[in-house]
């Protein structure tokens, strides 16, 4: 019996049984090897014998093509009973109805494929054919240069090295790798991802995203052989962070700043190697490692070893002679280079938020570039705090003002005015707060949506007042409590006198005495313990 590849079984017996449900044929010629049976309803052909090696031509040709039906093979189409499909299914048709050539049994394991649903006389399912176009931010219609430059941004953003998603860095492998695929690309494009999940397109899966992630740093082919290159992964730069100070303005608003930076590159007349090719040498003072390990006796018994970078060849582990150095780097390999970076900074960024641009910090030889860091910090402003989304905004009251009502026009971040009024005959008590919605922070990538503007309130009380005002206003003001003593009473009370006080001052000045008299105590009764221990 002729089974599947083990992983295909299921789905290439599925399909094949699928189509030839309510298909009635006629019996296969005596001279033909049988290749089906067919059960006595005649509604479901079943798997038969096959020969070890059959003739694919003559087990074609032997099928007697009814009138009304019509199969395609993979690649050319062969008018032939739907029974075609175990054939195309086994791969053993070519391009040609003529030159129809058996598969290696490799081929045939990989080629049980989506492509056999063509055979089924309808067009293969179609899946999603734009999220592949999407993990890369490129368009449809993107070249094989806007594919290059896309990954190679991307995957140096999201590398595992450098603190990226791992998943990430795979979805960019896997999409760089159909995409870049001329044969894998148009069948994404015209059937989706299902169809090369099903093997369509041919290839034995997706390679290691590290092999594809060296093709552009050095790390030679990723689809050649040697195993897994986690092992000669390349050393990852450094970050370069820079702080960038922003007004909250600018935060509610939004801006864009030009800073020009100086960075070493690699330099383009040696490709970074320092020299001509091949010019370079071992470095005899460091055997090549970069560092020198010396030793040094301390005393008897006791050495110290310390390591260092070699002297000799700079840590590099190579040595270039003089008239072999480039004339442009001087053999250092990396020039300097100014670059100007726009820094966008966008509505509704916090302090703190972090504006990175991958890839363009200091390059080195055999180094994935590190990435340049701007960390947002927000200045102070006089009136407006931030917190989150969230505004708040201080406003000092007369007294009046908090009794008979209020009317201001306040000066928005965006300059915009808005005035602010109190209702009738409404009473703002101290340190009372008011809202005001859709006024606070635009919410970052929600510019159309904001927080909330809180208003503080503070009331200003004059120092004094006159014998005059105080009866003014205890005439429209409510009456003072009854006192609940007697004059006899009160006279026996002892009288004080109260004075102002900045209590956040008086309490600091407390804990100060507490802990000085404290650290005295201590003092004290330490002493005591040492004139006690060197009496005895």
């Amino acid at each position: 019996m002729f089974r599947f590849p083990s992983h295909r079984t299921r789905n290439a017996e599925t399909h094949i049984k699928r189509s030839l449900v309510n298909t009635r044929f006629p019996s296969l010629p005596l001279s033909v090897p049988s290749a089906v049976s067919q059960e006595h309803t005649g509604r479901i052909w079943k798997l038969g014998h096959l020969p070890p090696d059959p003739d694919p031509t003559a087990l074609a040709q032997s099928i007697p093509p009814p009138a009304a039906s019509r199969a395609f093979t993979p690649h050319h189409p062969f008018p032939c009973p739907a029974i075609t499909i175990l054939v195309s299914s086994l791969s053993l048709f070519s391009r040609t109805a003529r030159d129809l050539k058996p598969r290696t049994p490799s081929d045939r394991a990989a080629r049980v494929s989506f492509r056999s649903s063509r055979c089924l006389g309808r067009a293969p399912k179609k899946s999603d054919n734009t999220r592949y176009y999407e993990i890369l931010g490129v368009p449809k219609d993107a070249s094989q240069d806007d594919l290059k430059k896309a990954y190679r941004k991307a995957a140096i953003k999201n590398h595992p090295d450098k603190g990226g998603d791992p998943e990430k860095f795979k979805e960019l492998a896997q999409a760089y790798e159909v995409l870049s695929d001329p044969e894998k690309r148009e069948i994404y494009d015209q059937y989706g991802e299902d169809a090369l999940k099903e093997g369509m397109g041919g290839g034995g899966g997706m390679h290691d995203p590290f092999d594809i992630f060296q093709s552009f740093f050095g790390g030679g082919s990723p689809f050649g052989g040697g195993g897994s290159s986690r092992g000669r992964r390349q050393r990852r730069g450094e970050d370069v962070v820079h702080p960038l100070k922003v007004s909250l303005d600018e935060l509610y608003n939004g801006t864009s700043k030009k800073l020009s930076l100086s960075r070493n590159v690699l330099c383009s007349k040696c490709n970074g190697k320092g020299s001509k090719s091949g010019a370079s040498s071992r470095c005899a003072g460091c055997q090549g490692s970069g560092f020198k390990v010396q030793i040094r006796q301390l005393g008897p018994g006791m050495i110290q070893q310390m390591q260092h970078p070699c002297n000799e060849c700079k840590g590099t582990g190579e040595t270039i002679s003089d008239k072999d150095r480039c004339p442009q780097c001087k053999g250092d390999k990396v020039v300097q280079e100014k670059k100007v970076l726009e820094v966008v900074v966008e509505k509704g960024m916090q302090n703190g938020q972090k504006i990175t641009f991958p890839g363009e910090a200091d390059e080195a030889p055999d180094t994935v570039t590190g990435d340049i860091i701007f960390v947002l910090q927000q200045k102070e402003h006089p009136k407006f705090k931030r917190k989150g989304d969230d505004l708040f905004y201080e406003h000092t009251l007369t007294l009046t003002e908090s009794l008979c009502g209020f009317q201001f026009v306040l000066t928005h971040l965006d300059n915009r005015q808005l005035l602010i009024k109190s209702k009738p005959g409404e009473v703002v008590k101290p340190d009372s707060f008011k809202a005001i919605n859709d006024e606070g922070m635009p919410m970052y990538q929600r510019p159309f949506m904001k927080g909330k503007l809180y208003i503080h309130f503070s009331v200003d009380f004059p120092d004094s007042l006159s014998l005059d005002q105080c009866k003014a206003l205890e005439a429209v003001l409510p009456p003072k409590p009854v006192s609940q003593y007697t004059d006899m009473e009160l006279d026996e009370c002892e009288e004080t006198m109260p004075y102002d006080v900045n209590i956040e001052e008086e309490l600091r000045r407390r804990q100060q005495q507490h802990q000085e008299a404290y650290d005295e105590d201590e003092d004290m009764h330490g002493g005591a313990q040492r004139v006690q221990c060197a009496q005895q």
